[in-house]
C-alpha cells in the first residue's frame, strides 16, 4: 500500500492539524491557577478528556462550543473552584484561539495539489471556520459533529461522511483517513474498513492526553509523527 493509492485524505482536525492540547491548557489556565494542588499538563488533559467524552455521549447534538462550557464547569466542580457561567462560556468560545501545529499549513498546501482534502471533526461549524483560517487551505468538504448530530467515535459520523463523499463520486477505497486519535478516529475507521494514517503527535509523551484510552489498539496503515513527515513521504513516493 502506498500513499499515492488514494485520491482523498479525510482529516480529523483537533489534535491532528490544530494543537488542541495547547489550546485547552491555555484556555483552562485561569481555572487551574485557583486549584490548591498542582496539576500536571497530562492530569489537566486527562480530566478534560473524561468530562468531554462523557458529555458528548450524553448530549450528542449539542454544539461543541456549548459542550466545552459544560466541560469547564465540570472541571471546576471536580477541582473545587467557583466559576461563573460567563467563565464557562468564554472557554467554549476559545476554540478560535487554539493554534495550528507549525507544520499543518505548509503540509496541507502541498497535499492540496495531490488530493481532495476533507474534514471530519468533532466541532461546530462556527468554531471550525476560525480554525480553518489558521490552516489556510480550502477543504473540498467539511463534515462536523454539528452536521452529523453526534460526536466521534460514533459510527454515525463516519456513515454521514461516507454517504456525502459517495454523492461526490468518492468511493471508500479512495479514502485515507488521517488522524491522531486512536479513540475517536482509528477505531471507527477500522470498523468501516477505511485505510488510515496515524499522525502520532504525542509520540514523545506517555498516555493519550486529551483523548480517551481506546482500549484495544486499532490498526493503521501508515504512521507519521507530524504532517510534515506525511508530506515528505508523499514527495518521496512521487520522486519530488
Amino acid at each position: 500500500m502506498k500513499l499515492t493509492d488514494f485520491s482523498t485524505l479525510t482529516f480529523d482536525c483537533y489534535g491532528t492539524l490544530i494543537d488542541w492540547e495547547s489550546g485547552m491548557v491555555a484556555g483552562v489556565a485561569p481555572l487551574v491557577a485557583e486549584v490548591p494542588a498542582a496539576l500536571t499538563r497530562d492530569q489537566i488533559l486527562e480530566a478534560h478528556a473524561r468530562h468531554e467524552s462523557f458529555q458528548q455521549a450524553q448530549t450528542p447534538a449539542m454544539a461543541y462550543s456549548d459542550l466545552l462550557a459544560i466541560v469547564y464547569r465540570r472541571l471546576a466542580e471536580e477541582w473545587g473552584v467557583s466559576v461563573s457561567w460567563e467563565d464557562c462560556a468564554a472557554y467554549g468560545r476559545s476554540v478560535a484561539d487554539w493554534p495550528a501545529f507549525p507544520d499543518s499549513r505548509e503540509a496541507l498546501a502541498y497535499l492540496k495539489d495531490h488530493y481532495k482534502l476533507v474534514i471530519l471533526s468533532n466541532v461546530d461549524n462556527a468554531s471550525f471556520a476560525a480554525s480553518n483560517e489558521r490552516l489556510g487551505v480550502a477543504f473540498d468538504a467539511v463534515y462536523t459533529a454539528e452536521d452529523a448530530g453526534s460526536y466521534k467515535p460514533s459510527d454515525r459520523n463516519f456513515t454521514y461522511m461516507l454517504e456525502k463523499l459517495g454523492g461526490l463520486g468518492i468511493e471508500k477505497s479512495a479514502i485515507l483517513h488521517t488522524a491522531e486519535s486512536l479513540f475517536h478516529d482509528h477505531g471507527p475507521a477500522n470498523r468501516f474498513g477505511l485505510a488510515s494514517c496515524w499522525i502520532y503527535r504525542r509520540h514523545e509523551q506517555e498516555g493519550f492526553g486529551a483523548t480517551m484510552d481506546p482500549g484495544e489498539t486499532p490498526r493503521w496503515d501508515f504512521r507519521f509523527t507530524s504532517m510534515a513527515e506525511l508530506a515528505a513521504a508523499h514527495r518521496a513516493e512521487v520522486g519530488g
